[in-house]
């Protein structure tokens, strides 16, 4: 998901210093493998890494809309972060629970002010793949619930997704709808 973005780019010509992270205080008892982690996290620089932060949180966001990140929803974001092969499985399963914790414990404060940021720093093209990958982590048990589908909603919104780019993505999704298949087995007498 995030090829295009994680790739070098040129910078903008001077600009606005950004505050820089701490770094992190590792202990002997670390493991190897969060070392790397922090690492490749630290290293990268911080206007990828607010994107990476500020796109996994959105698909948390999707994840928890009916207040349970399933293991399925969870697979599924990881798949999407490591999209592009620039970000491993290790630092995709760091960031993803990283981001459904923070879904979890802040989510009605930060939904809003999250998206909008990934808004700014995000590519139109970028802001329908993610809004893809909310659809697809919802759809992941096979039902997108009415509370989800409201919340993929709020996201194309504020995302300032047009209507016919969402109804496009909805209806790559179609029988995954509560409400479609709902109406199936009505019609059927199952």
């Amino acid at each position: 998901m995030f090829d295009r973005f994680l790739r070098s780019k040129p910078q903008s010509a001077a600009p606005a210093a950004a505050p820089t992270a701490p770094q992190a205080d590792l202990t002997a008892g670390d493991t190897a493998t969060v070392r790397r982690i922090v690492a490749k996290l630290e290293a990268m620089p911080p206007e990828q890494a607010r994107l990476l932060a500020a796109a996994a949180y959105t698909l948390a966001r999707a994840a928890n809309a009916d207040l349970d990140i399933s293991d399925d929803e969870t697979a599924v974001i990881e798949r999407e972060l490591q999209e592009g092969e620039h970000i491993d499985e290790a630092t995709a399963v760091m960031v993803t629970e990283m981001a459904k914790l923070q879904a979890k414990t802040v989510g009605a404060t930060e939904d809003y002010v999250v998206t909008r940021e990934f808004k700014a720093i995000s590519t139109p093209e970028l802001r329908l793949r993610v809004l893809r990958a909310c659809f697809a982590i919802s759809a992941a048990n096979g039902t997108i619930s009415a509370e989800e589908t409201a919340v993929l909603n709020q996201i194309a919104e504020e995302l300032d997704i047009e209507d016919a780019q969402l109804n496009a993505i909805r209806a790559e999704y179609h029988e995954q709808l509560s409400s479609v298949q709902t109406i199936r087995r009505m019609t059927s007498g199952a």
